[in-house]
Parts: structure tokens; C-alpha cells; sequence
């Protein structure tokens, strides 16, 4: 079963009516000193096992999870709930990628064509360019699901993302990261609740932090949470 805190903070979700975008849970491991990840092509892993489970079990309480196409290019993540015992929700694998740079072999799609993983999702900005039509026709034909988004100043607009999800009867959306989605998705001021794993260590000049500039939210601590070593504090808009 998932942690009771967990159950408690997204009964919510089910008590609200639908409305015209998903409820979003924001959730992200960091360490002592607000580092996310590493430097690029180098993996930082912060979470301990007691705290990776818990995640596991919230991403099975979620219709789909969402990362940038930069933390798919350096994780290769498989977005999936291996972790927990049969049966449970498998949520839905969705890609930001704007230029679709994913690649073809990577474990998500893998995952998909051994019947071990559901069909991902890539969220692009539509394109005539030659190579991007190419790049789409191989990602189509290596399994995944293009939908296209305009792009509003030349980026992938949050609120248009949301609102095509919600069409396609996603109501609550996990988003794990990077530090370039969660800036945007705070700056959209659309996130209804947020976890943040912090892990006893310090990583220095060799990671990367995040930003929670522009947001117009505000917080309310929920819960803390010791799993292990990691602390987790649970936060509702």
C-alpha cells in the first residue's frame, strides 16, 4: 500500500470535479545544498531506497509522468512503477521535446515494444522542417505518440500542454523534472502539489539547482516525512 501521507494528500484529486487541465503534482529529489542533477551526461542519484518506493507509489496514484526531453536525453528513465508489487496503475510516459531529440533505442520505448511499458507519449512543437518530420516518422515507427503543441515564443507553452492532456482524459499528471520544467511549471503557477526529497548530501559545484522564479503560488506545508536517511516534506497550493 502507499504511504499514508501520500493517500491523504492526493485524496483530493478524486473529491474535486474535472476541470479544464490535470491536477498537477510537482516532485523532485534534491540534496542538502538544492542540487537536482549533475552536470550534463553525468547521472546524480540522490534518492535513498525507502524514498525511491514512495515515489514509485506515487507515480502509480497519477494517470501519466512527465520529464523534459533533457532529463530523458541524460537519465534514458523508464518512468515505470518495477518497484512495486503486482497489481498497480501504470501511468502514462510523457516526453517534453520540442525538436523530438529522443531517441528511437531509448528504455521507454524499449519497454514499450516488450509489452512491459505503455506507449509513450513526446510532446513537440509541429515543424516542415525535413529532418524533423524524418525524426518523427522514426519515433512514430519505433512506438511512440507525437502530439503536437504550437509553440508560444518559440517554447512549448505549460498551459496549452495541460490543456491537451486533460483532453485526452489525463486528470492528474506526475512531473519529475528537470530543472527547466520545473522552472516552467512553477512560472505557469499550475502546480497543485509538491514534493521535494531532500537527501544528506552535498554535491557541490558539480550540480545543478533550480529556479522558483515567477511563480505566483503559494504553499502550505502539509506533511514531513522521514524515509530513511531522506527527508520528504509535502506541500499544497
Amino acid at each position: 500500500m502507499p504511504p499514508d501521507f501520500l493517500i491523504s494528500l492526493l485524496a483530493r484529486y478524486s473529491q474535486q470535479p474535472p476541470s479544464i487541465r490535470p491536477h498537477v503534482t510537482l516532485t523532485f529529489a534534491q540534496s542538502t545544498d538544492a542540487k537536482i542533477a549533475a552536470i550534463p551526461g553525468k547521472q546524480l542519484i540522490l534518492s535513498g531506497d525507502e524514498s525511491m518506493q514512495m515515489t514509485h507509489w506515487l507515480r502509480s496514484m497519477h494517470d501519466a509522468i512527465l520529464v523534459g526531453i533533457g532529463t530523458a536525453l541524460n537519465d534514458d528513465p523508464q518512468l515505470n512503477t518495477r518497484r512495486l508489487p503486482p497489481p498497480h496503475n501504470l501511468p502514462r510516459p510523457i516526453i517534453l521535446d520540442s525538436h523530438l531529440r529522443l531517441s528511437t533505442s531509448c528504455k521507454l520505448l524499449n519497454n514499450f515494444r516488450a509489452g512491459s511499458g505503455r506507449r509513450p507519449w513526446i510532446i513537440s512543437t509541429p515543424s516542415q522542417d525535413p529532418s524533423w518530420i524524418s525524426r518523427k516518422d522514426a519515433l512514430e515507427q519505433a512506438g511512440a505518440n507525437i502530439i503536437e503543441i504550437p509553440s508560444l515564443n518559440g517554447r512549448l507553452s505549460v498551459p496549452a500542454v495541460l490543456q491537451s492532456l486533460r483532453d485526452r482524459d489525463v486528470r492528474s499528471l506526475m512531473v519529475e523534472g528537470g530543472a527547466t520544467v520545473i522552472a516552467s511549471f512553477f512560472s505557469a503557477s499550475v502546480v497543485d502539489t509538491l514534493i521535494i526529497t531532500t537527501a544528506p548530501t552535498l554535491v557541490g559545484d558539480n550540480g545543478l539547482g533550480y529556479t522558483l522564479a515567477g511563480s505566483h503560488q503559494q504553499f502550505t506545508l502539509a506533511h514531513t516525512q522521514l524515509l530513511g536517511k531522506d527527508t520528504v516534506t509535502s506541500w499544497v497550493a
